[in-house]
């Protein structure tokens, strides 16, 4: 029996980018691309790239910083809708998904910041990511913003609670385009109950 069934959602890919450097006071440094390749280690043109990764700030509580773990941050997978709700928030016409240093925008699933994790988004020619977590906001793309704005999106962190993504690996390799149609695959294991 299979562990993950396909669902009746699809998303689109509307949007697609990359982040080639590191954060710089705590600016980032984000950019539109045409195509993503991804291999197994994600998209090669990404700084966050790789099969491993240094520990961060947002698996401390597991590991010193700076311990080699699993890379399960490839990818940042925002959403169209989320990212219009949080520019609506802060006052602004849109949001650039490259000041967010986003992977991938979709469009077209619901409560996307909450796709259950291990959930799989699986693309025309089989490319398969799979969803780690939420990624929480910080305060770099509010840095980023007010510097490309001239000072809106201050309040980036507060407005982006619960609407920032997730954060994906790449399962199986392939190729994303704008306008390709991804189809959520979900366990249908039972939620957590303690």
């Amino acid at each position: 029996m299979p562990a993950l069934k396909p669902t009746d959602y699809y998303g689109t890919v509307t949007w697609l980018g990359t982040q080639r450097r590191p954060v710089e006071k705590l600016e980032i440094f984000g950019e539109e691309v045409e195509e993503m390749p991804l291999s197994l280690a994600g998209y090669a043109e990404e700084i966050h790239a790789g099969l491993t990764r240094p520990s961060c700030t947002r698996v401390r509580a597991l590991h010193p910083l700076d311990t080699e773990i699993r890379n399960s941050r490839q990818l940042s997978l925002v959403s169209a809708e989320e990212l219009a709700e949080v520019a609506a928030t802060l006052g602004m016409d849109r949001l650039d998904p490259a000041w967010l240093g986003a992977s991938v925008v979709i469009s077209g699933l619901p409560d996307f910041t909450y796709l259950p994790p291990s959930s799989r988004l699986q693309g025309p020619d089989g490319v398969t990511l799979v969803v780690d977590m939420e990624n929480m906001p910080c305060q770099q793309p509010a840095v980023t913003m007010v510097k490309a704005t001239g000072g809106q999106g201050k309040a980036f962190k507060s407005a982006a609670k619960g609407k920032r993504g997730v954060t994906a690996w790449v399962e199986r390799a392939g190729v994303l385009r704008r306008g390709d149609r991804l189809r959520l695959f979900a366990s249908d294991q039972r939620a957590w109950a303690p």
